[in-house]
């Protein structure tokens, strides 16, 4: 039977105080810079977890003026009193896992005494790479812009029950499920025309997969509720942006993971009412990468200076981002999803020397006004309804405490939280870890 004080210091009996999880999400379509707030706001957590996608992340650190961009690994790497935790939400390229680590060994020899993979985290296999590469050939013109990183196919296999997990590979059988799984996926690429040399990235596969069985492979539920019950802080890291949630972003152009609050409960394997804070993460202007319908992507020269000012190219494929104003309406939606309590805005230095800026208040879709997000914003005949506001002289990157910033930036930035019904907590004004106001 179960030691009654155990259970009353997990917080099961009324009266208790439960230990929340805060989490830190993106409000758009990514790349908004969720690293290096989550390399800022570790310094007050004990654990960073991942709780969704793949290596398609991109997440951008300056250590000692080093560039890292981190993949699968989670921010808080860099901070020594952090541990840091995969979660079983997220899907592991082992060689892409592997690389990684080799990378932050160089700067951080300890890292691996405080990093721990949930045993339930889905592989993602050589073959699962060679299916997203065949299949986004097929699409065409239709083509959703995966990052050919095998993710979605190891999240098909996750959902229909065929998928191998980390704990397998620590199985006598492993070879054999590995086999078996590889097999289907054969007979599937056998459909298409276009055909991947899949058999160059075996090898290292396995190599990787014999590292990645010497790591800390944990219990990854019970692990957290055990910090949870000790008192341990933790805040959850999402990879992604809110509007490329398989089920509230911007369908069929969206990732294969939920990218919202809610998914920090599958992929961590916590209970809601154990969620805290939660921080949305928003560029003073908007990004994304890849095809799909983006309300205001400006295809001008003003959407070039963006690109060039904000230097708006992948972390993960250095691809182009598309680029535009602020976008009122889906961020408010992003808000109310996952019960935002606290907007980060990154970025907001990139808009000096704009005037006017602009942000879209509300749709016209098929000519009827709204400022609601529509089911259907891919074939819609929609048009953004844009409010302007007056640019800055001064730079914003010079600025060290939030009064030093532009009036007619305070006002914008009033003007975001009431639309938005949620304060703003900080603004990032440059790449640097100390460029960050606190406006609380």
């Amino acid at each position: 039977m179960a030691n009654p004080q155990n259970l009353l210091n997990r917080g099961y009996f009324w009266g208790a105080i439960l230990i929340m999880i805060d989490v830190l999400l993106g409000l758009q379509w990514g790349d908004e810079g969720k690293g290096k707030i989550v390399d800022f706001l570790a310094a007050k957590y004990d654990i960073i977890a991942r709780f969704q996608g793949g290596p398609n992340a991109g997440h951008t650190l300056y250590v000692n003026g080093t560039k890292i961009v981190l993949h699968t690994i989670p921010s808080g790497v860099f901070h020594q009193h952090c541990l840091n935790l995969i979660g079983n939400g997220v899907v592991i390229d082992p060689v892409t896992l592997k690389k990684e680590i080799e990378n932050i060994l160089t700067l951080e020899p300890a890292m691996l005494e405080r990093l721990f993979i949930s045993q339930k985290a889905h592989l993602i296999l050589p073959t699962h790479r060679a299916l997203d590469a065949a299949s986004e050939a097929a699409k065409g013109s239709e083509k959703i812009g995966s990052t050919l990183k095998g993710i979605g196919p190891a999240y098909m296999d996750k959902t229909g029950r065929n998928g191998l997990r980390i704990g397998d590979i620590l199985s006598k059988d492993f070879a054999a499920k590995y086999e078996k799984l590889k097999n289907k996926h054969l007979e599937m690429l056998r459909q298409y025309e276009h055909q991947i040399d899949w058999q160059q990235w075996e090898a290292p596969f396995f190599e990787a997969v014999e590292f990645i069985r010497t790591l800390k492979i944990v219990n990854a539920e019970y692990w957290i509720d055990t910090h949870l019950a000790a008192g341990k802080k933790i805040l959850a890291e999402g990879a992604q942006g809110s509007m490329l949630d398989v089920d509230f972003g911007t369908y069929p152009f969206v990732t294969s993971s939920n990218t919202i609050s809610a998914g920090v409960c599958n992929g961590l394997g916590v209970a809601p009412q154990r969620i805290g804070e939660v921080y949305g993460i928003t560029k003073a202007y908007c990004t994304r990468v890849g095809g799909g319908p983006f309300p205001t992507e400006l295809e001008d020269e003003t959407g070039e200076a963006l690109r060039k000012a904000g230097n708006e190219f992948g972390a993960t494929t250095g691809r182009p981002r598309r680029c535009g104003w602020a976008d009122l309406v889906a961020l408010r939606y992003a808000v109310m999803l996952s019960g935002v309590t606290k907007i980060i805005v990154t970025k907001a230095d990139v808009l000096d020397g704009f005037n006017p800026i602009k942000a879209a208040i509300a749709y016209r879709v098929d000519g009827v006004e709204t400022t609601e997000f529509p089911y259907d914003v891919c074939d819609a005949q929609l048009e953004p309804v844009y409010q302007d506001f007056p640019g800055w002289d001064n730079p914003i990157s010079e600025c060290k405490t939030y009064d030093e910033l532009p009036q007619v930036f305070k006002e914008y930035c009033t003007f975001m939280e009431q639309y938005l019904g949620t304060k703003i907590a900080y603004i990032s004004n440059g790449t640097g870890r100390d460029q960050l106001l606190h406006l609380e």
